[in-house]
């Protein structure tokens, strides 16, 4: 489904990543682990367009999307939920949602997407009213998921859905990503800092230092690599 091509991407004269390649097959769910500043959040952000690429490919269904402005890459079919969230948090949970959709003009297909997202996340029914700003951190991840969503997407790009939650939360949140990618076939990149986490509900997995691909291939094997183990499994 995605299959980038040896990406260089720099923030003014600081290079932040080095022509790296990676693919991400239909319906599976990858994973890219790095330390902090290893070039994960720029990679999720050269895919939805955010930023421009200096050089390389973005093959999205066969298509080179690199440099596409963000909203025609929505409109191909991929969603961003970005680092920290980044809801509106003076909307309320509905027009969070809603804007979400802002690309579909089908009045029955929204509202049955909004129906599917509740049924996916019962609390952001209950708080459909509340102003987004005031809900719990969980909560306004479930909201971030839920308006990327809306868009109808097939690839879904989720940057650090566990920051700042509590664990019992984390486990709800990626067991629901686990099933959005089962029941719903779309297919997820995921960047997390949980990195035992990550590995164990993806199919394949990336490891990234400092702007550079050092280790890739299935994520149950990487769980057992020794380099993986002591850098970012905690030496389990």
């Amino acid at each position: 489904m995605l299959e980038i091509k040896n990406l260089q991407v720099s923030y003014g004269a600081i290079s932040a990543l080095h022509g790296i390649s990676l693919s991400v097959p239909h319906g599976k769910i990858v994973t890219l682990i790095g330390a902090n500043g290893a070039g994960k959040t720029t990679t999720l952000k050269t895919i939805s367009g955010l930023l421009k690429p200096q050089s390389g490919e973005i093959f999205y269904e066969g298509r080179n999307i690199a440099g596409l402005p963000p909203h025609q890459i929505v409109k191909l079919g991929v969603s961003h939920v970005p680092e920290g969230r980044m809801i509106f948090a003076n909307l309320t949970v509905l027009e969070n949602l809603q804007l979400g959709a802002y690309l579909q003009h089908d009045k029955k297909i929204i509202r049955d997407e909004l129906e599917n997202i509740f049924n996916l996340f019962p609390r952001l029914q209950e708080r459909e009213k509340q102003i987004a700003g005031t809900l719990s951190g969980g909560e306004q991840q479930m909201l971030a998921i839920g308006r990327a969503l809306m868009s109808k997407p097939k690839l879904l790009l989720l940057d650090e859905p566990s920051l700042g939650l509590a664990p019992l939360l984390v486990k709800a949140i990626f067991e629901i990503i686990v099933e959005i990618n089962r029941e719903q076939n779309i297919t997820i990149l995921l960047v997390e800092q949980n990195a035992n986490l990550a590995l164990e509900i993806s199919h394949f997995g990336y490891v990234l230092e400092t702007g550079k691909v050092v280790l890739a291939g299935d994520s149950a094997a990487l769980r057992q690599n020794p380099q993986v183990k002591s850098a970012y499994l905690g030496g389990i």
